[in-house]
């Protein structure tokens, strides 16, 4: 029996593609689970296609599958309609099976309405989903499969909730087949936001892999080639001993990796912070939401601004980028609101912010009191739409006002975050003293070369890049810091200043190609053009160095 597990496209592009390209951990844990059973299965994302319905078509026709089954986020649903269309008409045998937060809540919708989708697997999907295949494959009847819904003839049916798995360890390292970079620890969060359908999909209970399992998956994934990590779970620090266990296993198996988590402010402590900035962890995403304790209450964001504080102020004193998450366009948001969220920006100094206008999705506390309230029901999905924004329905929050409020605290926010990075302070451990630097290099390159250098709203970027290189460099003698130094220097015409310090930098790390290539750019600006030879020569093998090396010549005439 062939399987495909597909990640559908969404509608909208992303203005965070890092985050919504990226195939879900469950699709990865049912492939995993399935090979260990003997199925044949692949696992596509089709995450960006959705203007290459031909490419779909050929590949669905290549891979010929028995069993489709699809991970359906309210973004992506159309995106899996459209494919299972297409399934269909292809073959019209093909089983098509919806799973995921979306198919957990929309069971019903999706069987009344949508005629290609024969099952949906509702909640966790590993056992439920390995239980249909083995049904289907026996032409057994599915009535008797835990954690499904079907029709049977005009009926939908939906059978006995399937138990979730309690030893979370029992499911294979999905590593063990596939590569990827998104991982957890953890399953559910004890936390209650009225926003999130988390609490009602995993009945606010936490399960916990164990470390060493966690460990044993990132050290397969290291050597399949994977450097870089997301740790996905909702709140990865919640139990601070199993945390900091992880970190030293990483250190003891040398692994050189980056990582970037995922917490709430009152989960944090110096001593796991620490160990998690030795490991590699580069960045923790906290969600404030807002700066108002009268919106955080109605959101049900169970934190305080003293929290919030000392979270922010602790995770940046690690060389830990902390990154704020904050919701506006809530019900009672106005000026007042969006001040005080404003005001506790400008405190808490975060040197990455997402801002988001409150949405409403089907499973979150806060969709069945506007479902309610405004007398809705779930046909509004019937229309081509991702989601639903709050202020759509509500006349107290006009769209212009809406994006007034998003407009003034993104202002506000690029407008001093040359400050915030001027007031980073760190704590004096020379053990950390090679990653502070790596830390403030990496974010110097963000205001000299990244996605900061490309906002006009932020002021002095070149300004606030050159002093945080500077400041890398007393720290250690970092590449990324000589490089990036050089090329400030150099883009202020300072050639003889860029010279210098790319002379030092190449003396730390003689065969660097970037380094080698920006002193011969630097000497070319110079006029010194057998000199700028010596160096794009040591790099021949460059296809960046040969457009120069071959300038050289020309103007050398020869």
């Amino acid at each position: 029996m062939k399987i495909l597990l597909i990640y559908p496209y969404c509608l909208e592009n992303r203005l965070h593609e890092e985050d919504a390209s990226i195939v879900p951990m469950g699709l990865y844990y049912i492939g995993a689970l399935l090979k260990e059973n003997g199925y044949d299965v692949d696992i596509l994302n089709f995450h960006g296609m959705s203007s290459e319905q031909g490419n779909i078509k050929a590949i669905l026709k290549e891979k010929n599958p028995d069993v489709i089954g699809f991970s359906v986020l309210n973004a992506n649903r159309w995106g899996a309609i459209d494919i299972a269309k297409l399934a269909k008409k292809l073959n019209p045998d093909v089983n098509i099976v919806f799973g995921g937060v979306a198919a957990t809540f929309l069971w019903k919708h999706f069987l009344t309405h949508f005629k290609g989708v024969d099952v949906v697997v509702i909640g966790e999907g590993e056992i439920a989903f390995l239980n249909l295949i083995k049904a289907l494959e026996a032409q057994n009847d599915i009535e008797s499969v835990r954690g499904i819904a079907f029709r049977k003839g005009k009926e939908i049916i939906r059978t006995q909730a399937q138990e979730p798995i309690q030893n979370l360890d029992e499911l294979p390292i999905p590593a063990k087949y596939f590569t990827y970079q998104h991982l957890a620890l953890t399953r559910g969060c004890a936390g209650n936001c009225t926003f999130c359908g988390s609490p009602k999909f995993w009945n606010r209970k936490v399960r916990f892999h164990s470390p060493q399992y966690f460990v044993n998956q990132l050290e397969m994934l290291y050597q399949r080639g994977v450097r870089f990590f997301y740790v996905s779970d909702d709140t990865f620090t919640m139990r601070e001993d199993d945390v900091i266990e992880i970190c030293k296993k990483i250190i003891e198996k040398n692994l050189n990796i980056s990582w970037a988590a995922i917490s709430r402010v009152n989960y944090i402590s110096d001593a796991m912070l620490y160990q998690m900035r030795k490991a590699g962890c580069i960045q923790i995403s906290y969600g404030i939401e807002s700066g108002s304790e009268k919106i955080r209450e109605l959101l049900n964001k169970k934190i305080t601004t003293e929290q919030i504080k000392r979270a922010f102020s602790l995770t940046t004193r690690y060389g830990i980028l902390a990154r704020a998450y904050f919701i506006y366009g809530c019900p009672g948001e106005n000026d007042e609101t969006v001040q005080e969220t404003i005001d506790l920006i400008l405190e808490i100094k975060p040197l990455s912010v997402i801002f988001y206008i409150l949405d409403v999705f089907p499973g979150t506390a806060l969709y069945d009191e506007f479902m309610e309230k405004f007398g809705l029901t779930e046909d509004i999905w019937l229309n081509r739409i991702e989601d639903i924004l709050y202020f759509e329905k509500d006349p107290e929050l006009p769209k212009e006002r809406v994006l007034a409020f998003g407009q003034r605290l993104r202002t506000a926010y690029y407008q001093h975050l040359p400050e915030f990075a001027a007031a980073i302070e760190l704590t004096d451990q020379p053990e950390l003293y090679e990653m502070y630097a790596e830390f403030l290099s990496r974010l110097a390159m963000t205001f000299s070369h990244g996605d900061y250098a490309q906002m006009d709203a932020i002021p002095d970027k070149t300004r606030t890049a050159e002093k945080l290189y500077e400041r890398a460099l007393r720290y250690y003698p970092d590449h990324r810091a000589y490089l990036g130094l050089g090329m400030v220097y150099q883009k202020q015409k300072n050639f003889q200043q860029s010279a210098r310090i790319l002379e030092q930098g190449l003396a730390r790390y003689p065969d660097s190609d970037s380094l080698n290539l920006c002193m011969g750019i630097c000497l070319m600006n110079m006029g010194n053009f057998n000199k700028a030879l010596d160096y794009l020569l040591k790099i021949k093998h460059s296809k960046d160095a040969a457009y120069y090396i071959s300038q050289c010549h020309q103007i050398l005439g020869r």
